[in-house]
C-alpha cells in the first residue's frame, strides 16, 4: 500500500489585501518553463487515467485563515477534481477566533455546495497533526487527501522534481531523484523507492483504511513538525511505500505570520525525540546530536510513547538500520561520536568555539548559544567537527592545524591530505592537542570582538569541555 505525495510545491507570501481577491480567481497553469519543464508538462497531458478510480475525501485544515483563501482552496478542489470521484470536502477548523470563519463560511459553502462540504470544529486548539486526525475520523471515501487550506495562489515558485528527505533534526528537505528515474526519461512517472523516504506534510493522499491500520499520525505530537517524517519512516518500516507524483501539482501559500506557536522549532524538537525513541533504535543518538540535546536528563517531556511502541510491535515493523540501508542510504550517520555540543574553554566559559563566517574557513570564538554554528563533535577517530549536521551532504567541517597558520582552519575533511593534521588528542576537561604538530587549541586575550582569539600555540595546559557525552 502506498502513501502518495503531490509535487511542484509553490509558495507565495501575500498580504491580507492580496489574499482577499475574488474567491473565484482562476490561475494560469503552474510550473511554467521551457526545456525539461515543457517536456514534463506534455508527458503529463498524455497520461491516461481509468474512470473508475476510488472516491476521495479532501480534508483541509485551517485556523484563523482568511475566508477568501479557504474558499479559493475549496473552489480549486472542486474545479480540478472529477465530480464523480469527489465524495466530500471536509474543512477542519482548529478553533479559529475569526467570526468570518463561523456563520459566513457555513452559509457560503452550504449554499454553493449543498451536501458536499462538511465543517468540523475543534473545541480547543489541537494543532495540525491532531486536526488532520479529526478530519480523517469523519471522512467516508475510500481515499483521503490531506491539505492545508491555503493552496490556491496567485503566483508560484516552482522547484525541480524531487524526492522528500530530511536531516537529523527531522526537518523536511528535497533530494534529487535517482539516476534510474532520470534515465527513463519519463518526467510524468512517480518518483519511487530510495529517493522518497519521507514527505512534505501539507499535501498527501492515502487509502483511508490503510492509514488507520498504520496508526494515522502520532497524536502525541504537538502542533506540527516531524509528523511527516515519522509517517514516512513508519510506512516504509511496516510494509508500505511512498512515492511523489510529478503530474499532481499542488501550490501552497507560505504564511508570513504563523497561527500557532511562534517558535515551531520548540515543538519539532519534542516531536523529533518521540520519533527517535520509537523508531530509530541505536540511531536515535543522531537526533539528540543534531538538536544538541543530552541523551540523559534533558528535561524535555516528549510524552507517553508506549502506544506507539506497541503499534510498532503489532505491525511487525523492520529495524531502522534496514530503512537506512534500503530506503535512505544517502543519509549520513554519526554513530562514531564520543562528545558533542558547545566547546568551551575553562578560561572563558562564556565563549564557545564557532564556525564563524563560512567564507573565512577559520574557527573562532563567539558568545555561547548552542545552535548549529557551535555544534561541535569529537569522534572515536580523533576528528573534531564544527557546524550543523548534514543529511545527504556533509555540512560540518574538520578543525585542522595546517602547520602554517596560527589559527585553526575549517576544511572539508576529504580535502585534508595529511590525516594527522585533522586528528586531535582530547579527553573531557583536558587540552586539545593536534597529532601532527603537537600544538594546542587555546584562547588568548586580544583587542577584538568578545575580547579573545582562538589560536594554535605550544600547549600551556588550557582545558576544554564539550557539553555532551554520547550514550549509545
Amino acid at each position: 500500500m502506498k502513501v502518495r505525495c503531490e509535487a511542484c510545491w509553490g509558495v507565495v507570501s501575500p498580504g491580507l489585501a492580496a489574499a482577499s481577491v475574488s474567491t473565484l480567481c482562476l490561475l494560469p497553469p503552474v510550473c511554467r518553463g521551457g526545456g525539461e519543464q515543457m517536456k514534463a508538462r506534455e508527458m503529463c497531458r498524455k497520461v491516461g487515467y481509468p474512470r473508475d478510480l476510488p472516491q476521495i475525501s479532501l480534508i483541509f485544515i485551517f485556523v484563523n485563515e482568511a475566508l477568501s483563501v479557504i474558499l479559493r482552496s475549496v473552489h480549486s478542489a472542486v474545479n480540478h477534481t472529477p465530480a464523480h470521484l469527489l465524495k466530500e470536502i471536509i474543512l477542519v477548523d482548529d478553533n479559529s477566533d475569526d467570526e468570518q470563519l463561523k456563520g459566513p463560511l457555513e452559509e457560503y459553502v452550504n449554499k454553493r455546495y449543498p451536501g458536499l462540504v462538511k465543517i468540523v470544529r475543534n473545541q480547543k486548539r489541537e494543532g495540525l497533526i491532531r486536526a488532520r486526525i479529526e478530519g480523517w475520523k469523519v471522512a467516508s471515501a475510500e481515499v483521503t487527501g490531506f491539505f492545508d487550506a491555503h493552496h490556491d495562489t496567485f503566483e508560484v515558485e516552482r522547484y525541480e522534481n524531487s524526492g522528500h528527505g530530511y536531516n537529523w533534526e527531522l526537518w523536511c528537505m528535497y533530494i534529487n531523484p535517482p539516476k534510474q528515474w532520470w534515465d527513463e526519461g519519463d518526467a510524468s512517472a512517480p518518483i519511487r523507492h530510495d529517493p522518497t523516504p519521507a514527505m512534505i506534510g501539507c499535501s498527501f493522499v492515502a487509502n483511508r483504511d490503510y492509514f488507520g491500520e498504520l496508526g494515522l499520525l502520532d497524536s502525541g505530537m504537538d502542533v506540527y513538525g516531524g509528523e511527516n517524517i515519522e509517517l514516512g519512516i513508519r510506512v516504509w518500516l511496516c510494509g508500505g511505500s511512498m512515492e511523489v507524483l510529478p503530474c499532481s501539482r499542488v501550490a501552497h501559500i507560505a504564511r508570513v505570520k504563523k497561527p500557532y506557536h511562534s517558535n515551531i522549532a520548540y515543538h519539532t524538537r519534542r516531536n523529533a525525540l518521540r520519533v527517535a525513541e520509537v523508531w530509530m533504535d541505536e540511531y536515535r543518538s543522531n537526533v539528540y546530536l543534531a538538536w544538541n540535546i543530552p541523551m540523559e536528563n534533558h528535561g524535555i517531556d516528549y510524552g507517553d510513547i508506549s502506544q506507539r511502541v506497541a503499534l510498532r510491535k503489532s505491525l511487525q515493523c523492520k529495524s531502522f538500520e534496514w530503512y537506512l540501508e534500503n530506503v535512505y542510504p544517502e543519509m549520513r550517520r554519526y554513530n562514531n561520536t564520543l562528545f558533542y555540543g558547545e566547546i568551551r574553554n575553562s578560561k572563558v566559559s562564556h565563549l564557545c568555539m564557532d564556525q564563524g563566517i563560512k567564507e573565512n574557513h577559520t574557527a573562532t570564538l563567539h558568545p555561547c548559544h548552542g545552535w548549529g554554528p557551535q555544534l561541535g563533535r569529537y569522534t572515536k577517530e580523533g576528528q573534531l567537527f564544527l557546524g550543523p549536521l548534514g543529511s545527504t551532504g556533509e555540512d560540518t567541517r574538520c578543525v585542522v592545524d595546517d602547520q602554517l597558520s596560527s589559527f585553526p582552519q575549517l576544511i572539508n575533511c576529504d580535502r585534508v591530505t595529511n590525516a594527522k593534521q585533522m586528528t586531535w588528542h582530547f579527553s573531557q576537561n583536558e587540552s586539545i592537542v593536534n597529532q601532527a604538530t603537537g600544538r594546542c587549541l587555546e584562547v588568548v586575550p586580544a583587542n577584538v570582538y568578545f575580547g579573545h582569539l582562538l589560536i594554535l600555540q605550544p600547549c600551556t595546559g588550557q582545558r576544554w569541555i564539550i557539553k555532551n557525552t554520547m550514550k549509545q
